[in-house]
């Protein structure tokens, strides 16, 4: 049986076109209005969905969805809370088809432990996690449970794992394959597009995942430009600061954020669908 991400990039791939896929953290700046965010990403174009999941000590998180991060476990969303957003979702939209992955570190999953947080993001709606700390030497601790409750395992790879490392990160891969496109951390530095052709080409010679690639992208023309060579495009901290700008200077939501955040998105969505693949 195909999982939703499976199945998401399958249709993707018979459209012939890339996915756009979009980060947000839970609950930034506060339930409600994280709520609203979440509920409104397909409609505004989001064909994936990465929800991050606040943590204290962020390691490969720049200054933008560090600050998120920081507003939303002031707000108090937990990872139950996060469970809950996913539920309400699922619930109140109808959405069977949008894919949504958590994203953060491991430490939150250990906390719970494996077994318990697997059957319990299943439950909730989830398809699948981004764990950035989670290397393959330990990934057996989760791959299994993941296994068993029908949840993907996206592992990342950078322009350092080299094609000796590769095939160990491939082996507990499920869903697709993210490329961190930069070193250090996110929301910086950009990748040239012949960077990326090169490492995509390179990846796909070893696996049959789709691969999406991340870190750095912020306009619809980068966007677009990650569209002509792998398949999908991924924005997280670009998103997350368009949530900062409509804040005022209490830190309440203003009237133009979640309309501000559509729109930035729609002209992401807007320049992925226009490039058509071969």
């Amino acid at each position: 049986m195909m999982s939703r991400i499976e199945k998401r990039f399958a249709q993707l791939k018979a459209d012939k076109r890339a996915g756009l896929v979009t980060y947000i953290t839970a609950g930034d700046p506060n339930a409600e209005v994280g709520y609203q965010i979440l509920k409104g990403l397909p409609a505004a174009g989001a064909d994936l969905i990465e929800l991050g999941m606040p943590f204290t000590d962020p390691m490969a998180d720049g200054p933008s969805i560090q600050l998120a991060g920081q507003r939303a476990l002031k707000a108090g969303i937990t990872v139950d809370v996060t469970f809950d957003m996913v539920r309400r979702f699922r619930k109140e939209t109808g959405d069977n088809d949008t894919p949504i992955l958590l994203m953060g570190y491991y430490n939150l999953v250990y906390q719970r432990g494996a077994e318990r947080f697997c059957k319990e993001a299943a439950a909730a709606g989830i398809d699948g996690f981004i764990l950035v700390d989670l290397p393959p030497e330990e990934a057996d601790e989760l791959k299994p449970h993941a296994v068993a409750n029908g949840l993907d395992t996206v592992l990342l790879t950078a322009p350092t794992t080299d094609d000796k490392r590769l095939p160990a990160v491939l082996k507990y891969s499920s869903g697709f394959v993210y490329f961190v496109s930069v070193l250090g951390i996110t929301g910086t530095t950009s990748a040239s597009e012949e960077a990326v052709r090169t490492h995509v080409e390179r990846i796909k010679r070893h696996t049959k995942l789709p691969v999406g690639v991340g870190f750095g992208i912020k306009t619809p023309d980068q966007a677009a430009a990650i569209a002509r060579h792998a398949d999908a495009a991924v924005v997280g901290s670009a998103i997350v600061d368009r949530v900062k700008a409509g804040l005022d200077d209490n830190g309440k939501a203003k009237p133009d954020l979640v309309p501000g955040v559509f729109a930035y998105i729609k002209a992401l969505a807007d320049g992925v669908r226009g490039v058509r693949k071969a």
